[in-house]
């Protein structure tokens, strides 16, 4: 049997299709597409009461926390920056909570991007909130090398430096309570992180591998879900 993988979703306040401009809970397809490819049943996770979260996370086999806007620098104790973009307060709180019923329920977790970063935020990180060199050109996905930190569980998964797409200006300070970092950019940015083998399954990568076509990440979640 597939595996549930619950995903994450946008809320804003304004999407258009066909003749409609609307308020719209959304997801680019390539998220879906990414958990079918890699053997997995893909389930959408509009923005709902935190309070919902247990028991949304319990009807899942696997959780992805998607990629979007910054997180707001308060859930992390900071000033908010010039550099930082508005804050997606409904997500915020309805990603930490899912984060949070993951965590403790063992359901295996991976963070893209955005969802990398709340995992570290989760466990009482904080972030950089600029970083040049990362998102070259807005709008436009680009790409770098990472390498794996031998010993990880990413490392085991990709166990050799690979070219992945990017898009973010923010990334991972100190790292949150028990996280280890699994991968690195050029620059030192850390490029995934993840719970020791023992402390369950949980990794963020800070890349997006929904725009490439590398699928191991997403069928190790699909296997630790299985």
């Amino acid at each position: 049997m597939r595996p549930l993988i619950g995903v994450s979703t946008y809320l804003e306040t304004q999407a258009r299709w066909g003749v409609w401009t609307l308020e719209a809970a959304l997801l680019p397809s390539a998220y879906p597409r990414l958990v079918q490819g890699a053997g997995g049943l893909a389930a959408m996770l509009p923005p709902d009461d935190p309070g919902h979260a247990a028991r949304v996370v319990g009807r899942l086999d696997g959780l992805v926390i998607a990629g979007g806007p910054d997180v707001d620098p308060a859930r992390y104790g900071a000033e908010r920056s010039p550099r930082t973009g508005p804050p997606a307060h409904e997500r915020d709180a309805w990603e930490l909570a899912l984060i949070g019923a993951a965590l403790s329920a063992g359901v295996p977790l991976l963070g893209i991007c955005r969802g990398m970063q709340l995992l570290n935020v989760a466990l009482g990180g904080t972030l950089v909130q600029h970083l040049e060199g990362h998102a070259e050109v807005v709008g436009v996905f680009g790409g770098h090398p990472v390498k794996p930190v031998p010993g990880t569980v990413f490392g085991g998964i990709v166990p050799e430096e690979v070219l992945v797409p990017t898009y973010h200006h923010q990334a991972v300070e100190r790292l949150g309570a028990g996280l280890v970092a699994s991968a690195h950019a050029a620059d030192g940015t850390v490029e995934a992180l993840e719970l020791p083998p023992g402390d369950g399954w949980a990794l963020g990568v800070q890349w997006h591998p929904e725009m490439g076509e590398d699928l191991r990440v997403m069928r190790a979640l699909v296997a630790a879900a299985s």
